[in-house]
């Protein structure tokens, strides 16, 4: 027996009779032929307590009722048999109905008994529409009716009642936010992981928000998202094996009946029918009809879709999950990482504007037995039946006032940010009338920036004029600082990326000097209330240590210049600098410094790309660079677009390479002010 811990305790205190132990599914797992949900609905009723002894009873029901009501592969005849002699029998299947026009009926299958003929009446077919669109799995009574069988092509099989697989209980989302709230968010992160089977003590922080982000589009309607990564990794399991409403189409196909509405009988499709249609193996995608993907489209950005002259709207999240053939930063080299997309979407911006998510498949390691969890969880169909009433709400409510976004976003991607958000919320959040604190708020804000920017950095790939600005921000609160959140595939610790880098911080090139070549450095300078500067680096060089006095000296005489009304004096600042090259000394970069501490002080970040050369002497006097074309060559390599330095190196850059000179923009600036001006982010 596994030894309860503090959570599950708390657990098993906070939703009584909703919890399983997720081992127990483990035992069931390859025994019968039914996905986990079906197993876990059993545990549910039988299994759902932490007494060992009530746990080893209800284990053997569910062992005999699945025993006597799954049907093996071999084993058709004899539950037909069994019918027969009993006049019904009981089985777990997956039920799909048809119309039958010739006998103006309804027929349902049963694929485990490879029965296609059975009879069933109007009323359970109207009650249950999901069996007309790919079914689902329910405890079926099948009759046998002798006197029919004697009859010219008559049908012996009825479907006399079902069951469905899932929970009906109507107050379940209450009673599973009054548990929630006597838990931690982060205990409550860690149980909503092991109620999908995760251990999340063997996941990292990366890995454990993907998770979470795939549970979104199971609370959250008409939610666009898309995961690639490495394969193994469990990109099906959650819409396969963890929830009746989610419907998996495998290998891609599709046709328009299917997936919207039948035109020959007005039949509603898998869109109307589920909470979310995935696509496994995106790459197979594709349709009956040339404008199926057209249709698709216009779907996911509205949620409506017309065929004839009716206009119908729908719910249902649309998921897709592939593969990547090669690593991330090879799929960025090679292409852009929706390139696993069939070709009719792949390079259509349009279409991925209307993707609200882009999930990092390979933030998620592969599948193995040291991930699950032997801990007790929520019940799937529990866990699935709050997912489905979540829907029905929102969190977009607490953004107003809260967190205000950078101009960098449209309308489509301030849309799609506000979705992701409200989803997380919810997830973390099942009482819409919790309050959020603004860590958890900011939490979900950074995820939902960081996954909508993913697909417009792929956008910006294809069609770099239009989506040029991908630099996505966000301010917390009326006086926060703007924050820059960037996708971390693109960032490389020792390149400069586009994005502006928090207040406070700044690149520089030490132009070096007889005993040392040039180098870069960034700067991070941090404020509090006091007084003074400090340098947190132990035993900084003796040239860095002068730049960062001579810095502060101008900070105070020049104050009103450089920082306006604020008074330098009544606040303590922390300074670090990171060498990135053989340069160690951080000579000459004075100015970086003080533009540094200037951004920290004002709370404002400098422009994305930039980097900072220049020192500066007591009077504030601009220090000379003697070797400019080396700078601005080494700013390149390093992935500065724009490198500004002192006017005085103008005539210097005349022999500047053309191929050099296009690529990166040179600012010039006449002394500490004009520099600080030109380097704030606008």
């Amino acid at each position: 027996m596994v030894q309860l811990d503090e959570l599950d305790q708390k657990a098993a205190v906070a939703f009584p009779g909703h919890i399983v132990r997720k081992d127990l599914v483990r035992r069931f797992r390859g025994q019968f032929p039914v996905p986990t949900y079906v197993v876990e609905f059993m545990l549910g009723r039988y299994c759902a307590s932490t007494d060992p002894q009530e746990i080893e009873e209800g284990l053997q029901m569910v062992q005999a009722q699945l025993s006597d009501r799954s049907v093996r592969a071999g084993e058709e005849e004899l539950f037909k048999a069994r019918a027969r002699d009993r006049g019904s029998v009981r089985v777990i299947d997956i039920v799909t109905a048809r119309l039958d026009a010739k006998t103006d009926s309804y027929l349902a299958t049963l694929p485990s008994l490879r029965l296609t003929d059975v009879r069933i009446g109007d009323k359970i077919v109207q009650n249950h529409e999901r069996m007309l669109t790919g079914g689902f799995y329910a405890e079926v009574e099948l009759g046998y009716d002798a006197s029919i069988a004697q009859e010219k092509g008559g049908r012996p099989f009825e479907v006399m009642n079902l069951r469905e697989i899932q929970l009906s209980t109507r107050d379940i989302l209450e009673k599973i936010a009054e548990g929630r709230s006597q838990l931690s968010t982060p205990e409550w992160k860690s149980f909503l992981l092991r109620s999908v089977g995760l251990e999340p003590g063997t996941l990292s922080a990366r890995a454990q928000d993907a998770m979470l982000l795939r549970m979104v589009p199971f609370v959250e309607s008409n939610y666009n998202m898309v995961e690639l990564g490495p394969r193994g990794t469990g990109k099906s399991h959650l819409y396969q094996q963890v929830s009746p409403y989610a419907h998996l189409v495998s290998g891609g196909k599709a046709t328009v009946a299917r997936m919207f509405v039948n035109m020959a009988n007005g039949q509603r499709g898998l869109v109307c029918q589920y909470d979310v249609v995935c696509f496994d193996e995106v790459s197979g995608i594709s349709f009956d009809q040339k404008d199926g993907v057209n249709i698709m489209k216009g779907y996911m950005e509205s949620g409506e879709f017309s065929r004839g002259r009716e206009s119908i709207r729908a719910e249902g999240s649309i998921v897709m999950i592939g593969n990547f053939d090669v690593d991330v930063q090879h799929q960025q080299r090679v292409g852009h990482l929706l390139g696993p997309l069939p070709p009719e979407m792949r390079n259509d911006t349009a279409f991925m504007d209307r993707i609200h998510c882009y999930l990092p498949g390979w933030d998620i390691p592969k599948v193995s037995k040291e991930l699950f969890t032997d801990r007790f969880g929520l019940v799937s169909d529990v866990l699935a039946e709050c997912f489905s009433r979540l829907r029905a709400q929102s969190r977009v409510n607490l953004l107003p006032g809260r967190v205000h976004f950078g101009g960098a976003l449209s309308g489509r991607d301030q849309n799609a940010v506000n979705k992701t958000i409200s989803g997380l919320l919810k997830l973390i959040y099942p009482d819409p009338t919790a309050v959020v604190p603004d860590e958890d708020l900011e939490w979900a804000v950074r995820l939902g920036l960081e996954v909508r920017r993913r697909v417009k950095e792929q956008q910006k790939r294809i069609g770099s004029a239009e989506f040029r600005n991908t630099q996505f921000s966000y301010v917390m609160g009326l006086d926060g600082v703007e924050k820059f959140v960037a996708t971390p595939e693109l960032q490389s610790e020792d390149s400069i990326g586009s994005d502006p880098l928090p207040a406070g911080q700044v690149w520089a090139i030490s132009p070096g000097g007889q005993d040392e070549a040039n180098g870069l450095f960034r700067i991070e300078v941090t404020e509090n209330p006091g007084g003074g500067v400090r340098i947190l680096n132990q035993s900084p060089p003796a040239p860095f240590r002068e730049s960062v006095k001579i810095a502060e000296q101008n900070l105070y005489a020049r104050s009103s210049e450089l920082v306006g009304d604020r008074n330098p004096r009544e606040h303590e600042f922390a300074v670090q600098i990171r060498s990135f090259d053989a340069a160690k000394s951080g000579s000459q970069v004075g100015v970086g410094v003080l533009v540094a501490l200037c951004s920290a002080l004002l709370g404002k970040p400098l422009k994305g790309g930039l980097i900072i050369v220049g020192g500066i002497n007591l009077g504030g006097s601009i220090e000379p660079v003697h070797n400019p074309i080396d700078v601005v060559e080494l700013a390149l390599e390093k992935g500065a677009t724009t490198v500004m330095m002192p006017v005085s190196c103008r005539r210097l850059l005349v022999d500047l390479s053309d191929d050099v000179a296009t690529k990166i923009q040179t600012l010039f600036y006449a002394d500490a002010p004009d520099a600080l001006r030109k380097a704030l982010h606008d």
